[in-house]
C-alpha cells in the first residue's frame, strides 16, 4: 500500500502538468509568436534569422563587392597589405620588411631574390582576398630575399634506458634559412585572374 501511495501521490502532479501542458495548445493556435514550449511568452520575436537574397541580388552584391575593391586598388587605398604564404610545409602571416625563418633544408643560397607563388591569402584596410585554396599567381606578388643560412642552436638528445646501463647523448644542429619579405602586392582588377585548384610542393 506504501508502495501504491507513494505512485498514486506521483501521478497527480504529473497529470496536472500534462493538462497544464495541453492547455497552452490554443495558445498556439491563436498568438503565432509563441513557438516552443521552452519560451511561453506572448512578446513578438526579436530575431528573425538571416535574410534569404535571390540569385540577382547576390550578384548584384557581388558585382558592387568587387567594383570596390578594384577601386582601393586601383587609387592606391589599400593601406599595408599582409598576406599568408605557404613554405616548406608551414604557413606564414607575412607584411613587408617582415623576416621569417624557415627551418630545415632549403635550396636557395644567400642573396637570392624569390618569389613565394603560394599565397592563401592578402587583406588591406578594406578588404580580404582569400584563395581557395590558393591565389591565382598573377594576382598576388610577394617578393622576399634570402639574407642567411645558418645552423640552429645546439640541441641535446638523451637517451637512457632504466637498469640496462645504457645511455646515449647525442648533439644536433638543424639548418634554418632566414628570409626578408621586400614586397606585398596586388596586381590589377580581381576578376580578371582565374582561380587555381592544384598546386605542387615547392
Amino acid at each position: 500500500m506504501i508502495g501504491v501511495n507513494r505512485f498514486n501521490s506521483f501521478l497527480g502532479p504529473a497529470k496536472k502538468y500534462l493538462q497544464h501542458t495541453f492547455s497552452f495548445q490554443d495558445i498556439f493556435k491563436n498568438n503565432k509568436n509563441v513557438t516552443t514550449l521552452r519560451y511561453l511568452t506572448s512578446v513578438p520575436k526579436i530575431f528573425e534569422g538571416p535574410k534569404i537574397f535571390q540569385k540577382n541580388d547576390e550578384l548584384k552584391i557581388t558585382r558592387d563587392t568587387i567594383s570596390c575593391v578594384n577601386e582601393h586598388i586601383k587609387n592606391g587605398k589599400e593601406g599595408r597589405l599582409f598576406a599568408v604564404v605557404h613554405v616548406c610545409g608551414k604557413q606564414f602571416k607575412i607584411t613587408p620588411e617582415d623576416i621569417i625563418i624557415v627551418e630545415g633544408y632549403w635550396p636557395p643560397r644567400n642573396g637570392d631574390e624569390i618569389k613565394l607563388e603560394k599565397v592563401l591569402l592578402v587583406g588591406g584596410l578594406n578588404f580580404t582576398l582569400i584563395g581557395r585554396p590558393i591565389l591565382p599567381q598573377a594576382l598576388v606578388t610577394v617578393r622576399a630575399t634570402v639574407i642567411e643560412k645558418d645552423l640552429s642552436h645546439t640541441k641535446t638528445i638523451f637517451y637512457k634506458r632504466r637498469r640496462k646501463q645504457y645511455e646515449r647523448i647525442n648533439f644536433f644542429r638543424s639548418q634554418f634559412t632566414m628570409l626578408r619579405i621586400n614586397e606585398v602586392s596586388v596586381n590589377g582588377k580581381i576578376n580578371e585572374h582565374k582561380a587555381i585548384s592544384q598546386y605542387q610542393r615547392i
